[in-house]
């Protein structure tokens, strides 16, 4: 313990070094959010989701999107609660876990997910369709 550290704070890194998850927890977690996304089940969102979470929107000014970052456990679920009757299906974006959810056979939105001890912290839902034009293709990255 360096001389800095005051007790509070060894208590508080001792606190979230036991909320390690596994990584089959891990793994489980986006798998269990598509479900409940994909049928609207509000306690499941709710057990999946921090309570701190906040979900920022890009519409890009064509689409619509929430202005202002939708913010707590409970609006989130509830906004995610409305997505139901389109497809969702799981994906990654950037090596992360995310959801594309279709209407129409096209992609409508890009969900990337972030997680922390085994909830998820933080959505960012990406509607912009100039965007959303590139996500069914790698962009190669040049050194």
């Amino acid at each position: 313990m360096a001389i800095s550290e005051t007790s509070a704070m060894v208590r508080s890194s001792s606190c979230l070094r036991t909320r390690v998850v596994s990584p089959a927890r891990a793994r489980g977690v986006p798998a269990a959010f598509q479900q409940a996304v994909a049928t609207g089940d509000l306690q499941r969102l709710l057990d999946l989701i921090a309570p701190d979470v906040v979900l920022p929107a890009d519409g890009g000014g064509v689409v619509r999107a929430a202005l202002e970052p939708v913010v707590g456990a409970h609006p989130v679920a509830d906004a995610l609660r409305r997505i139901g009757a389109a497809s969702v299906l799981p994906t990654e974006v950037n090596g992360h876990p995310a959801l594309t959810v279709g209407t129409g056979g096209a992609v409508d939105t890009v969900l990337a997910v972030r997680l922390e001890g085994g909830l998820i912290a933080g959505l960012y839902a990406v509607r912009n369709p100039e965007k959303l034009s590139r996500v069914d293709r790698e962009t190669p990255v040049a050194r």
